[in-house]
């Protein structure tokens, strides 16, 4: 029973990269998703969130209008479509199982995956 992501790896500014969120020994559907990014010496940032109804989502001002959230069901699986990277998206990627508590959210605890390492240079 686990969360994996994957997608990460060394793009220029400007480019694009679709990380991707796969359950495996439970069902993705009866859970809010949000993916995490921390940078080396920097406290996690909550990039973004997509709620149980898919029509929810949420999105930190740092990535809105370039990072993308989506799930699909079928394939047990969350995306997270980044483009127009910059170098300030630069950090170690992951999922996890969240909690919507008004304006907050945050890991519930119940799954998280390992990181994917995302890293934006020329």
């Amino acid at each position: 029973v686990q969360l994996q992501a994957s997608g990460g790896g060394l793009v220029q500014p400007g480019g694009s990269l679709r990380l991707s969120c796969a359950a495996s020994g439970f069902t993705l559907d009866y859970y809010a998703i949000g993916w995490f990014r921390q940078a080396p010496g920097k406290e996690r940032e909550g990039v973004s969130y997509i709620a149980i109804t898919d029509t929810i989502t949420y999105y930190a001002d740092s990535v809105k209008g370039r990072f993308t959230i989506s799930r699909d069901n079928a394939k047990n699986t969350v995306y997270l479509q980044m483009n127009n990277l910059k170098p300030e998206d630069t950090a170690n990627y992951y999922c996890a199982t969240v909690l919507i508590v008004g304006s907050n959210w945050y890991p519930s605890g119940d799954y998280r995956g390992q990181g994917t390492q995302v890293t934006v240079s020329s």
